[in-house]
């Protein structure tokens, strides 16, 4: 049955048909008279003589304001939010055609050509946006605006409007192989394609040997490429390890991210970014990089399409499974297989994290890790959350100090 109980607050008489009005929304008017039908309310003014501050509108009549909770992903659902490369067809505009026409009023027939020039064609430009974090938006084709035809009078035709694609800060741009920009800056632009040059007009090939020239050119075409985009992520801190040595689920307990976890192994299939928050509201970005294997600098299983990744953390989480014998030997292949892909890599800041600390076999391992290396080690739970304390801790110093180290080289440090 349709209740009218907000025509009440509108000041309206509310006839004998439109049925009764809830209680509970009586009772919101401030609690007078039983309602009758057809009783005027000028204002809805409880006993007190004070306007109500907020609306009393029905709950039936308004609408469901409540937040809608994230859907839980699958992992294959989430290839489809993060790509990370993206083959693109570029085109330029094309130069609008030149003017061709002869000035003639009265009294002045034999005026002269006043053909204008065509305008050029609009480019097409690749912008960093730190607000991008994915290649997911990238078309697989663009092409910019075409310039106008030039007009009579000596009226040149508009330039045509350049298109500008937003991919997210750290993307490369490759073409046949070769690295040709390499966006790391938010508000970096690159011009992807050129758009052609506007004709000419028959005004422009006025000249003393010919007064009455009829040539003009057409415009010509715009640049076309086919471009390769290859983005490496620019997060701060960087989660490296085997797989199922809990770094999903690590990275759901530091942060509102929510990579695809299950109670049984498997590999995660694209990279996840989480945002850490502190007090002071500084924000740290952490990537799960998938994981690796051995050989993976020779391209083994997921090999260097996810290496890429790692280059841009400015320090790195080693996470290990201390619930495996020797989970020493875990460390030693992921720094080499980080060496192999890249020279110094494995000798960047870094931290070691050993996960499922509530394991009885984990207990036994942590003192003969400690034994065994030199780094410091952070045992924690990521599934019971765990010893969390210390790792925020230390991860925030690790960002302090590369804040530091970049203002010390007059360089701006990575803001997320």
């Amino acid at each position: 049955m349709l209740q009218r109980c907000c025509a009440l607050l509108g000041g309206r008489a509310v006839p004998a048909a439109a049925g009764p009005v809830l209680p509970r929304c009586w009772a919101l008017l401030g609690g007078g008279p039983p309602w009758r039908p057809g009783l005027l309310l000028l204002s809805p003014v409880p006993a007190g003589g004070r306007q109500l501050p907020f609306s009393t509108t029905c709950a039936r009549c308004s609408k469901n304001r409540r937040l809608r909770q994230k859907r839980a992903i699958s992992e294959r659902k989430l290839t489809r939010y993060f790509v990370d490369h993206r083959k693109v067809r570029v085109v330029g505009g094309q130069g609008g055609g030149g003017g061709h026409s002869f000035y003639s009023e009265p009294r002045k027939i034999f005026g002269g050509p006043d053909g204008g020039n065509g305008g050029d064609g609009g480019h097409v430009i690749l912008k960093a946006d730190q607000q991008m974090k994915s290649l997911s938006s990238v078309l697989s084709f663009y092409q910019g605006f075409h310039g106008e035809k030039g007009g009579t009078k000596n009226c040149y035709g508009a330039n045509g409007a350049s298109v500008y694609v937003k991919v997210p800060v750290g993307t490369l741009v490759k073409e046949d192989g070769e690295v040709v920009a390499d966006l790391t800056q938010h508000g970096e632009e690159y011009v992807a394609a050129y758009g052609g040059a506007g004709g000419k007009g028959n005004r422009f090939f006025l000249s003393n040997e010919n007064r009455a020239p009829t040539l003009f050119t057409p415009g010509e075409p715009g640049q076309e490429r086919v471009l390769h985009l290859e983005l490496k992520t620019t997060a701060h801190a960087g989660l490296v390890g085997f797989p199922n040595a809990g770094k999903s689920s690590l990275l759901r307990a530091i942060s509102r991210a929510k990579p695809a976890v299950a109670a049984y192994p498997f590999t995660t299939l694209n990279p996840h970014v989480g945002i850490v928050h502190y007090q002071d509201y500084e924000q740290i970005a952490v990537a799960d990089i998938p994981g690796l294997i051995k050989g993976a600098h020779q391209n083994r299983g997921l090999g260097m399409a996810f290496l890429r990744h790692i280059e841009r953390c400015r320090f790195l989480l080693y996470v290990v499974d201390l619930s495996v014998s020797q989970p020493w030997i875990q460390l030693q292949d992921l720094k080499y297989e980080l060496e192999q892909y890249k020279k110094g890599l494995s000798e960047r800041p870094c931290v070691v994290i050993g996960n499922k600390i509530d394991l009885a076999q984990s207990r036994i391992n942590l003192p003969l890790l400690k034994e065994q290396i030199n780094d410091r080690v952070i045992a924690l739970s990521a599934l019971r959350g765990d010893n969390l304390e210390e790792l925020f801790l230390h991860l925030r110093e690790l960002y302090d100090t590369y804040v530091k180290t970049e203002q010390a080289r007059g360089q701006s440090p990575v803001k997320w």
